[in-house]
């Protein structure tokens, strides 16, 4: 019985250690959404800044003065894509409360004031991470954002 016990633990650790193989650590994975983004932008030839977090932004229109608070509810019309220009979302006049979205809409949403247009990229860690989203993980997120209102 004992023997048994052995053989099973150590297929289970053989496979616990097999498992994480192919994945990559937060740091690298958001090293390697960075390139991703830095990569898009210069064969877009987009110039856009760059969060503390690693979120770039450009604003094509910065809006008004008054910015969205994360306690704030906005309505917006955006529209989601992939690096590869994969549409995965897009709402006119969508109206959500901030705490409520993803952490890169938490962080680059309040970059626009009223009236703001422009793009965020936002690195997976910051959107749905390894969750899948039209069977991607890991997915870096481009969205057009046009800020409407802030309520």
């Amino acid at each position: 019985m004992m023997k048994y016990f052995i053989i099973l633990f150590c297929i289970g650790i053989i496979g616990l250690i097999s498992c994480g193989k192919d994945e990559l650590n937060p740091q690298e994975q958001l090293d390697k959404d960075i390139l991703l983004i830095e990569k898009y932008l210069k064969d877009h030839n987009l110039t856009a800044e760059k969060t503390a977090h690693g979120i770039y932004y450009i604003l094509e229109q910065p809006g008004g003065d008054e910015k969205p608070k994360l306690t704030n509810t906005v309505v917006a019309n955006y529209k989601g894509y992939f690096a590869d220009d994969v549409v995965f979302d897009a709402a006119t006049k969508a109206s959500f409360p901030l705490y409520n979205v993803i952490q890169g809409w938490q962080i680059g949403i309040p970059k626009f004031g009223i009236g703001g247009k422009g793009k965020l990229f936002i690195p997976s860690k910051y959107g749905y991470g390894a969750s899948k989203v039209k069977d991607r993980a890991n997915a870096v997120l481009i969205f057009d954002i046009e800020l409407l209102d802030i309520q």
